[in-house]
């Protein structure tokens, strides 16, 4: 089902708050550092928002309320911050989570997908077997920026026989135009907060 980026926001009122106030709680606790990882970039720095645990499990129910009859069989996570929320919200759905790390992490036989960042290029992988054939798979990250990452990851889902179901971000950079790359492959997008 392919669905406009812009009318995925719901209120989505949950007795944890709707996706407004987590939307202005994420800002609040969300840190802009100029030049990083290189000049010209201004990175989202999620990590104050762990020192807020009350945040973190507002999130967690928010997107669990959120994707708690959808039919996922898996969550993946990419490195490293997808891991923050990706990993509590498979545990909080009962389904396994499937970590997709940089080239070079995951011991056995991987899939790997070559793609290109807002600042370079990277490899990423998955291990084969992780995902079954068939299997609806959620792909989780922090931020969606490009859509680089989250494309990259989406074909790993695929090289596993699997079926990305739809992607979740905490926080999506609309001006970067990364959720038109992703709407092209016809899935679901749901994101926190969007700058």
């Amino acid at each position: 089902m392919s669905l406009n980026i812009r009318r995925i926001m719901p209120e989505n009122k949950t007795v944890f708050g709707n996706r407004l106030e987590l939307e202005k709680e994420i800002f609040s606790a969300v840190r802009e550092v100029p030049d990083f990882p290189k000049e010209g970039i201004l990175f989202k720095d999620i990590n104050p928002i762990f020192q807020d645990s009350a945040l973190c499990l507002r999130i967690i129910k928010h997107l669990a309320t959120y994707y708690k009859d959808k039919g996922l069989d898996a969550i993946v996570g990419v490195e490293s911050r997808g891991f923050f929320f990706g990993f509590p919200l498979a545990l909080e759905l009962g389904i396994p989570f499937i970590p997709i790390r940089k080239k070079g992490k995951l011991p056995g036989e991987v899939l790997e997908e070559r793609y290109d960042l807002e600042y370079g290029s990277a490899v990423i992988e998955v291990q084969r077997g992780a995902l079954k054939n068939g299997d609806k798979v959620l792909v989780h990250d922090d931020v969606l920026a490009t859509g680089g990452t989250a494309l990259a990851a989406a074909h790993l889902v695929h090289k596993s026989g699997a079926v990305v179901e739809g992607f979740n971000f905490i926080i999506m950079l609309g001006f970067l135009g990364g959720d038109e790359k992703l709407n092209a492959l016809n899935c679901n997008i749901y994101n926190l907060a969007i700058s």
